[in-house]
């Protein structure tokens, strides 16, 4: 049996209504499950956005994915940025902890440790701001429930290729004289 592979997957679309549902409707058509999805308007001036996907699967099933993806007509460049080499990841989360007592000067501890900003202060909960990798996050609320009642809000992961190389890079505009 094949093992369960985790990639991260960068598509360069048309930012246009409904492209967003296709590529959605492509992986939960099929089965398959979507762990994180980003989207974003990347270069205003051709009408491009990215859609980062976080999924898993069989390399089997990661490849019927991307070939699936680069069919769609919207679809610019489809990169499988876990196969192509190494890229960096990042998520940030909001945070809010409702506690009192010892436990609000523990939880201002641990997010000095972990780097995280401290948005909103109450008497009774701190609201903080994290970005790193999904498995810091991850680090960071599981300790922070241990200190009170949590409530998370988490963008997903967005992911971009290490190097010089641009794979997916805006078009320049003549016009903006070195701006």
């Amino acid at each position: 049996m094949e093992a369960i592979e985790r990639h991260t997957i960068a598509v360069l679309v048309d930012n246009e209504p409904g492209v967003l549902a296709r590529v959605i409707g492509l992986f939960s058509g099929r089965g398959y499950n979507i762990e994180s999805l980003t989207v974003s308007e990347v270069d205003t001036g051709h009408g491009l956005s990215r859609i980062t996907v976080v999924t898993s699967g069989t390399p089997m099933i990661i490849q019927q994915i991307k070939a699936q993806l680069d069919r769609l007509v919207p679809v610019h460049r489809v990169a499988d940025l876990t196969a192509e080499g190494p890229h960096v990841e990042r998520e940030l989360a909001l945070i809010k902890v409702a506690n009192t007592g010892e436990d609000r000067i523990e939880a201002l501890r641990i997010a000095d440790t972990f780097r995280a900003r401290v948005l909103d202060s109450t008497l009774a909960s701190f609201t903080f701001e994290l970005t790193g990798t999904a498995g810091k996050l991850d680090a960071f609320i599981k300790l922070m429930a241990a200190l009170g009642e949590v409530e998370v809000s988490r963008t997903g992961v967005v992911a971009i290729s290490r190097g010089s190389d641009i794979a997916m890079g805006m078009q320049r505009d003549p016009t903006a004289n070195g701006i």
